[in-house]
């Protein structure tokens, strides 16, 4: 993740809560560049707070452990824009969209992908056939 960051010369490396802030620590600690994170506003969408902030035209780089539906990122992408920075490029430890997502213009690029079907349960083959999974 961090090689892929590097050639956006990212000043930042921001990652959504949960998921995304070791992430985003790891990452910038290994890229010699801070670490921050974005959390759920009240308002909507996320933004950084406990005092986070981004300089104007700021380069980040953004971070995130699974990929499901792009939801946490697409929000941490807007909350870098909206605080002034410039998002550069995403990286995730997995994609599970099996790289059926994109975020706009800023280039990603996962380090895995996982193909994994998921299905509401009125639509799952398994539980239609009677099957019942065992967990141990």
């Amino acid at each position: 993740m961090a090689e892929h960051g590097r050639s956006f010369a990212p000043t930042t490396v921001a990652g959504p809560t949960t998921g995304g802030v070791l992430l985003a620590y790891e990452v910038a600690r290994q890229l010699g560049v801070r670490g921050i994170f974005c959390e759920t506003d009240e308002a909507g969408g996320r933004s950084f707070q406990r005092g986070f902030k981004l300089q104007p035209g700021e380069k980040v780089m953004i971070v995130d452990d699974i990929v499901t539906t792009g939801g946490s990122l697409v929000d941490t992408i807007e909350a870098v824009r909206k605080a002034g920075g410039v998002p550069v490029c995403v990286s995730a430890l997995a994609d599970r969209t099996g790289g059926k997502i994109t975020f706009g213009d800023v280039p990603f690029l996962p380090a895995t992908e996982v193909v994994m079907e998921s299905y509401p349960p009125e639509d799952c083959p398994l539980c239609k056939q009677g099957v019942v999974l065992k967990v141990t």
